[in-house]
């Protein structure tokens, strides 16, 4: 039986089978703010001509596929209701033969643990579009109690987004770099020109070269420029400092080190030097390397701090999926449909450990 693995983030679904290449797609659906009766969704945003009024609409992606089992991905400590929903979508609306519903920092602890075959413990930072979570695994087996969840509060349009993508960076000294951003003209080397799409001759924004940049006046190009300084690292500094908008929550490197402190002594010297970033956001140039500044100054200097950034943090918890469903063990995870017929929702809470 073919099996299809579903990593079903906010931002992008990661979708393919066991036996084949993943692709990520958007996972949403957009509507223009002016033709609202227009609905897009995954990746027709490709057919779109003029994405610029483009917004999202971010549900739970649904595939359509029958005759084959799913390994399908959900956020940690997901209301009952939508677990519900998700078990009577799988199995009655779509007919999956099987189906296991599973966190996806688990699909990455058991990815990070077949490379790693010597190593019992790590601790999965998995920072996306809507959450960044937390979470300690040992043998395979998340310890709840040491589970951080950080929400991330976005509203901005698709264009925005790309600009964020495209010229964001974490700052390993926010102070200096916000002294850097307050200079004018070429002593600003953090400002940089963000060339907008006008949909006619420029399909995507880009950032204009340094060497090209007009420090003095406006371009006679007639381009539309978003200048952009220190919204360029105060942005992604939200989640290593939640407080500078006004969000009282621990940031990322006080989280990792708080969920390990509540580990057993014993244990958290493996935790520390097993500290696994995935996730789209982990993407910011200067991510792993901060995360590992600032958790190494806030750790007892007799433990080892080491920071693993996979090659694509994107599609790490769907390749942990896919090794998965080559686990010989594999057909004792899931529920059959079967099953799901005779004993309802109660097998799937029994099963599954979300």
């Amino acid at each position: 039986m073919a099996t299809l693995v579903l990593d079903n983030g906010a931002y992008t679904a990661k979708i393919g089978y066991s036996h084949e290449k993943v692709s990520v797609i958007p996972n949403c659906q957009f509507r223009s703010k002016t033709a609202r009766l227009k609905t897009f969704t995954a990746n027709q945003i490709d057919e779109v001509k003029d994405p610029s009024g483009l917004f999202y609409i971010l549900p739970f992606q649904k595939v359509d596929f029958a005759d084959t089992s799913i390994v399908i991905t959900e956020p940690y400590f997901n209301f009952t209701s939508i677990q519900e929903s998700m078990n009577e979508i799988l199995f009655e609306e779509y007919q999956f033969q099987a189906a296991l519903r599973i966190n996806a920092g688990s699909l990455s602890a058991h990815k990070y643990f077949q490379d790693n075959s010597s190593e019992l413990c790590c601790i999965v930072v998995d920072s996306g579009y809507s959450f960044t979570h937390i979470v300690p695994y040992c043998r395979g087996k998340k310890m709840k109690d040491g589970i951080c969840r950080q929400l991330h509060v976005m509203d901005e349009t698709h264009v925005i987004n790309q600009v964020k993508e495209d010229v964001c960076y974490v700052s390993q000294d926010f102070y200096k770099d916000m002294e850097i951003a307050q200079l004018k003209g070429e002593d600003n080397t953090v400002m940089r020109d963000y060339v907008l799409p006008d949909f006619s001759t420029i399909k995507k924004g880009f950032c204009k070269p340094r060497e090209e940049m007009n420090f003095s006046g406006k371009y006679k190009t007639g381009e539309q420029i978003l200048r952009l300084s220190n919204e360029r690292f105060a942005v992604p500094e939200t989640v290593f400092h939640p407080s500078d908008i006004g969000i009282q929550e621990m940031g990322i490197p006080e989280a990792i080190v708080n969920s390990v402190q509540n580990l057993p002594d014993e244990m958290q010297p493996h935790f520390f030097k097993n500290i696994v970033l995935t996730g789209g956001n982990t993407l910011f140039p200067g991510f792993r390397d901060r995360v590992f500044k600032d958790v190494r100054s806030l750790t007892p200097t007799d433990y080892d701090v080491s920071v693993v950034q996979p090659e694509n943090p994107i599609s790490y918890s769907w390749e942990g999926g896919k090794l998965l469903s080559d686990n010989p063990d594999f057909d004792e995870m899931v529920v059959t449909r079967e099953d799901y017929e005779e004993n309802g929702h109660c097998i799937c809470e029994e099963k599954f450990d979300i």
